[in-house]
């Protein structure tokens, strides 16, 4: 397994070893010997599964209190894949970092709590796990603007009119949300 830094301090790439030949392929998505040995020591206690269509854009949404650390992964299709720094006391507190995560990469993504987090699937029938280190919480679940100015996210929407929930559209600009401290 190998772990690749963002520019963000706490949110890692992960690029798990990939078996493969002609048959097809095999990955470890989770050991926690491995992942402990890595320095990430992590109790998963939830499991999500999302499919969206391509446009779908999901998030930014986190929660305060309660926060949850997600480890994501994509199982079919692709997304481009968002985390925005939601912590105060950060040097990077409203910087954000993208990348795209698909089945053909089989990367993952860590999103430690005190982080909003989103992604806009960019083909049809993606498949999006979400390992969860706390509980869903939906008394405390907040969502960021999807497109804040002061955040600036570069989305590649080239071609795509954005499907957002009723929830989404309604999300905080950043200097409105209840950040972390």
């Amino acid at each position: 397994m190998n772990i690749v830094e963002t520019s963000i301090p706490d949110l890692l790439i992960i690029e798990p070893k990939v078996f493969g030949d002609d048959r097809g392929f095999f990955l470890e998505s989770w050991n926690r010997k491995a992942f402990d040995a890595l320095g990430l020591n992590l109790d998963f206690v939830q499991d999500n599964h999302s499919r969206s269509a391509r446009g779908v854009l999901r998030g930014l949404h986190f929660q305060n209190p309660n926060p949850q650390g997600k480890l994501v992964r994509v199982l079919s299709g692709r997304v481009w894949d968002v985390a925005v720094d939601l912590r105060r006391s950060s040097p990077t507190f409203g910087k954000w970092f993208g990348l795209e995560l698909s089945a053909a990469n089989k990367r993952m993504f860590w999103v430690p709590p005190g982080f909003a987090h989103g992604f806009v699937s960019l083909e049809d029938g993606t498949d999006f796990l979400y390992k969860c280190v706390g509980y869903y919480d939906p008394a405390n679940e907040h969502s960021l603007l999807w497109n804040d100015p002061a955040v600036g996210i570069e989305w590649p929407l080239e071609g795509i009119e954005p499907q957002l929930s009723g929830k989404d559209e309604q999300g905080l600009t950043l200097d409105k949300v209840e950040a972390f401290a």
